[in-house]
């Protein structure tokens, strides 16, 4: 079985019973609402760069509104919708913008393949084993830009320490198939001998491991802000390449602010 019928058949799973029309109802009757924003912040030029830039990135989520309404969320949860969620559990579909990267991102990728702009698409887990704990898994297989598949982990102990402000913090961990690898690290004998770094044929495994922490506002009931900060640690064969050992570093830093707000609205 393919890896995208994997990805698939993975997606059909999280569709709840509810999904069929009941007594006049349809799974998406009733109160939404739409986390929308976005967070800025500074981080490596790409994954492995030893210099640091300033970025952006958006923040969506849609959900259910119920008791039930997710009681935690990260900066580092990627556009995601619920298509089920009770006391413990929620899960459904999500995606990441893949941007490009190339020679015009960094001189020191001239030596490996471009990717291109696109998308990784798949799904996402998370379960609340305590009031104040959230895991979360998503597991995202790669559209256009790359042909692999990326599992992301984190744990995170949540806490309010006034009505308004939130603190968070926990571990990372990100898994990638060899094709992600290659996609992102390999560095073939054609290009090693014109670019100068030696050649590198990656197998899929471990690629980072790290800790996340933030400090959420809660300005109203619909306005959030935020600032934050991660540090990952480049591991197996994203830290064996040559453009880490030669040109980047396994130490790579995030630190940014954020905000979003939230948008309810019904559906018949």
């Amino acid at each position: 079985m393919s890896r995208r019928a994997v990805v698939l058949a993975a997606v059909l799973a999280t569709l709840p019973l509810s999904a069929l029309a009941e007594d006049g109802q349809y799974f998406w009757s009733g109160d939404w609402y739409l986390k929308a924003g976005a967070s800025g912040f500074v981080a490596p030029r790409f994954e492995g760069s030893k210099s640091y830039i300033l970025q952006a990135s958006p923040i969506i989520s849609l959900s259910r509104q119920s008791a039930t309404a997710p009681r935690f969320s990260s900066r580092d949860d990627n556009p995601s919708f619920a298509l089920f969620e009770n006391d413990m559990i929620r899960a459904g579909i999500t995606g990441k913008l893949v941007m490009p990267r190339d020679r015009d991102t960094s001189d020191d990728l001239k030596a490996l393949k471009a990717v291109k702009f696109g998308l990784e698409a798949g799904v996402f887990g998370e379960v609340y084993p305590t009031d104040w704990m959230r895991f979360r898994t998503e597991i995202r297989h790669g559209i256009r830009s790359h042909n692999g598949v990326v599992a992301d982990l984190a744990l995170d102990a949540f806490a309010d320490v006034t009505d308004t402000v939130r603190v968070s913090a926990g571990p990372r961990l990100s898994i990638a198939s060899e094709d992600y690898m290659d996609a992102y690290y390999k560095v073939t004998k054609k290009r090693s001998a014109k670019h100068g770094l030696a050649a590198y044929d990656p197998d899929g495994g471990f690629k980072s491991v790290g800790f996340g922490s933030e400090v959420v506002w809660k300005a109203t009931d619909r306005i959030e802000a935020g600032v934050f900060g991660q540090y990952n640690h480049l591991v197996g064969p994203a830290a064996d390449s040559s453009l880490v050992q030669d040109r980047g570093s396994k130490d790579q830093f995030v630190v940014g602010i954020s905000t979003s707000y939230k948008f309810g609205f019904a559906l018949p």
